[in-house]
């Protein structure tokens, strides 16, 4: 049977993968000069080449994927896995890593660097994901990745935007709405329209309707746009330099539970096409993707590549193979020529950030609905720490605009905020976020030895300033390593480990099963809490 690379479905896909990736390379070019001071430049002439060729190749791979798929087994709807920019490490690296480091040494240089490093790193780990993908499926609940990366997007991701939504809402409340109503309902717009699409017209529409009437609502980028072909540079040298410089090394903490969710992430999309009726090989699934990312490093972009998720929205669409390629070119070629510049003197941001606001808000869902009921309270806990991250955020921000610092404010706070646990939680949050929701995850599965492995790992992690540890200093918050970095941490989290060993040892000899289970809503004393 004669199988075809492009379909009428295609097209539909292309616009809903094409309007995804291009906001993700939007969000770098904004993010990456707000943040971490780059010049445009650098993200025109290095940085979106690098992520076009990753893009690139991995649309083409996984399209001959989907090929070779439909003629072994002579269908002729199997659907390409979705492939593009991971949203949360967007926000991860550049709110973590390169955000800081260049608020400490103010050289935009260096910081493109520490993203090259952690989008290395984090490629290497999905490259070696591809090989022990199931044991680390086995040994890590899905509540611990899934609301590390929920604490996220509900703060970082939704609650960073949303303001922005609310502070310019003539564009972009409308695009907000309509974006909720179309994916929330699942609704088919006529002419078979993505939703981000016609969200992003309509407000695009009103921007440049409100500046014809004389009401500069939208201010169109100032750069100027010169029409180049930047072509895929090299960046091994620069990548190179950074491996031995210790800045990178610092952040490993938020470079470390990254790479595990992405490889994770990807597994998890896998089942979701398998269940969609598309059972793609694991190892070269992982390997595609894992190597798109070192490409991505190795070329100039510091943000890694993924498998989306949402494979049967766009089988449903009818989109096959022919979609991925599309995209790959377009965006490729976009970046090439310097076009998301060009395209963001004509659409404001605004107009796009509900679907930055939907992508929050469905990875906040997805912790609780994706996970067994009792582990609910698992994801829940898993929320504070980002929570806290988000917190000290805004407490900087506000210092800063007022002219003071957090070390001069600190004692000021006294039992009104107790400001060194923010910092603490703060600091490694991810990785403390994945170790308390797998803690409580285990102990709701009275699984004690696998609770007290990841309450053991959480006294190393403190022990050597992965997590908990900081100096509190005139510049600001500063990560500290070194042997007993936070001897107090260590401390409980090693007490904390003994007693769950204790109690898996206790329930071994006796064969005791203790209480029964008792889900949230059923103790006695729930009703305390009733209105």
């Amino acid at each position: 049977m004669k199988t075809r690379w492009f379909v009428r479905g295609d097209l539909d896909g292309f616009f809903g993968l094409f309007v995804d990736n291009l906001l993700q390379l939007m969000l770098i070019a904004v993010l990456g000069q707000a943040i971490c001071g780059f010049p445009p430049e650098l993200i025109t002439e290095r940085i979106l080449p690098g992520a076009a060729l990753s893009i690139l190749l991995g649309n083409l791979f996984y399209a001959w994927q989907a090929m070779q798929l439909a003629r072994k087994t002579g269908r002729q709807d199997v659907t390409a896995l979705p492939f593009g920019i991971n949203t949360p490490s967007v926000v991860a690296f550049i709110f973590f890593i390169m955000g800081p480091v260049y608020q400490e040494t103010k050289n935009p240089d260096l910081a493109w660097k520490a993203g090259l490093f952690a989008c290395f790193i984090s490629g290497a780990m999905e490259t070696a994901g591809a090989f022990a993908g199931d044991w680390l499926r086995r040994n890590t609940p899905r509540a611990a990745l899934l609301s590390a990366l929920a604490g996220i997007a509900i703060t970082f991701i939704a609650m960073g935007f949303v303001f922005q939504i609310f502070d310019s809402p003539l564009i972009a409340l409308l695009p907000m709405m309509l974006i909720l109503i179309n994916y929330a309902s699942g609704l088919k717009l006529p002419f078979g329209l993505p939703g981000g699409f016609l969200a992003v017209l309509v407000g695009t529409g009103i921007a440049w309707g409100l500046r014809a009437m004389g009401f500069a609502y939208f201010k169109p980028l100032a750069d100027p746009y010169h029409f180049g072909f930047h072509f895929f540079t090299p960046a091994v040298g620069e990548l190179w330099s950074f491996f031995t410089s210790p800045v990178g090394w610092k952040y490993m903490a938020v470079i470390f539970p990254m790479g595990l969710f992405n490889v994770i992430g990807s597994l998890q999309n896998l089942e979701s096409a398998e269940a969609a009726g598309d059972r793609f090989e694991t190892r070269p699934s992982l390997l595609a993707n894992g190597v798109g990312t070192l490409c991505a490093a190795c070329f100039g972009s510091a943000f890694p590549t993924t498998i989306y998720i949402g494979h049967p929205g766009w089988k449903a669409m009818g989109a096959r193979s022919g979609y991925s390629i599309i995209n790959g070119v377009v965006i490729t070629g976009l970046c090439l020529v310097g076009g998301i510049t060009l395209v963001r003197k004509f659409v404001p941001l605004e107009a796009t950030l509900g679907i930055l606001l939907w992508i929050g808000l469905i990875i906040s869902a997805q912790a609780f609905q994706e996970t067994p009921k009792k582990h609910a309270l698992a994801v829940a806990m898993g929320f504070i720490p980002s929570l806290a991250a988000w917190a000290l955020f805004l407490l900087e921000t506000a210092l800063r605009v007022a002219g003071g610092n957090l070390h001069d404010a600190a004692p000021k706070f006294g039992a009104d905020l107790f400001i060194h646990g923010v910092i603490a939680l703060n600091q490694g949050f991810i990785l403390t976020a994945m170790i308390f929701s797998a803690i409580l995850a285990f102990i709701s599965d009275r699984q004690f030895a696998k609770a007290g492995a990841w309450a053991l790992a959480a006294a190393v992690f403190s022990a050597v300033g992965l997590i908990h540890a900081y100096d509190l200093t005139a510049a600001g918050v500063q990560n500290k390593f070194g042997w007993l970095a936070a001897p107090h941490f260590a401390a409980g989290y090693l007490l904390t480990a003994l007693v769950l060993f204790g109690l898996h040892g206790w329930m071994k000899m006796s064969g005791s099963q203790m209480l029964p289970n008792q889900s949230v809503g059923d103790s006695h004393d729930s009703g305390a809490f009733a209105s």
